[in-house]
């Protein structure tokens, strides 16, 4: 005789309740992540992207990953459309499914596009946190949007001497709703829009983000200042050089990331970039078996392609909690 199973729904609206003015938890899940996966307690299959159209790298991706301490397997169906914008639209919308392992039934629906942008964001953060001078005072982004804004909260949680934000965009209307956004919340921040000028919003800053979908090179080799450092975040929004001329190259994971689209990616298939020539992944510098930042001059690269061990980990965070605070919509399927 079938037994009915209890689903758990959890809405974006779910998740930023339990995670309200919790950036230092965003921060600790995503470290923890990284460091299970780099510690081999937690595992992922080959990303599947089903690529729609080359020149603008619209995608749908299928991801999935298991914690086996925790005995849950998970999947992340994400879309990542960089045109949507124009149509005011967001670029990037998903789900994520959890099951458990003993019988392999379903326990959770997640919205994960909230998901996807925190623990992005939190990726760059913790790169900032071991690959970023101590002392950074300026942080430049191209780029004004979700990811943009989530990048500041989060990286400023762990380099707080930040005292300069430039943004820049390819509309001024929209380096000035970043800054509307959030000058209020960082009253001991200056905003500074840049009216589209990428050059500026670079070349001053000792952490420079381009949080874009781009498929052009615009951040250039000379606009970076020694002792930066540069979290790519896109796709091909950097000239070649910018990586030549990287003292490090870090990534969230180098086997994932240079079969992608990605500059570093592009360079490996054109023979220009090499394994050897990669310093390590970020889970090797959180646990401590390579060191970050070496001295105060050197540029560091850090590529992140996104892994959906950190996805899975996030989410079943994020249901545990959700369900000590009884939210969440629960269905039932037959057992």
């Amino acid at each position: 005789m079938s037994k009915r199973l209890p689903i758990k729904m959890v809405s974006q609206e779910d998740i930023a309740t339990v995670l309200k003015g919790k950036n230092h938890l965003v921060l600790e899940i995503v470290e923890a992540a990284i460091r299970e996966y780099a510690c081999g307690k937690a595992w992922m299959a080959p990303k599947i992207s089903q690529i729609f159209n080359e020149d603008t790298q619209e995608r749908i991706n299928c991801m999935p990953a298991t914690l086996t301490e925790a005995k849950i397997c998970g999947v992340k169906w994400v879309s990542v459309f960089p045109p949507n914008p124009t149509k005011g639209l967001q670029n990037v919308s998903g789900i994520i499914i959890l099951s458990e392992i003993n019988t392999g039934f379903p326990i959770a629906v997640l919205d994960g596009t909230l998901i996807t942008n925190l623990r992005t964001a939190g990726v760059g953060a913790v790169a900032a946190k071991y690959l970023a001078r101590g002392d950074s005072t300026t942080i430049g982004f191209i780029g004004s949007g979700e990811q943009a804004k989530m990048h500041l909260r989060l990286i400023t949680h762990v380099r707080p001497s930040i005292r300069r934000c430039l943004v820049a965009s390819r509309r001024g209307s929209s380096e000035l709703r970043f800054i509307e956004e959030l000058a209020e919340d960082y009253p001991d921040i200056e905003f500074i829009p840049c009216q589209s000028d990428y050059r500026r919003a670079a070349v001053e800053s000792d952490i420079i983000v381009t949080a874009i979908s781009g498929q052009e090179p615009i951040l250039r080799a000379d606009w970076i200042r020694s002792g930066a450092l540069y979290v790519h975040v896109g796709g091909w929004e950097d000239e070649y050089a910018v990586a030549k001329r990287a003292d490090k190259i870090v990534c969230d994971e180098w086997e994932s990331v240079k079969h992608r689209s990605q500059t570093i990616s592009r360079m490996y298939k054109e023979g220009l970039l090499q394994d050897d020539d990669i310093y390590a992944d970020l889970g090797e510098i959180v646990t401590g078996r390579k060191e970050g930042r070496s001295n105060q001059n050197e540029f560091i690269y850090f590529n992140s392609v996104g892994l959906a061990v950190i996805d899975i980990y996030f989410a079943y965070e994020v249901y545990k909690m959700v369900s000590e605070a009884r939210i969440g919509h629960i269905f039932n399927i037959q057992g």
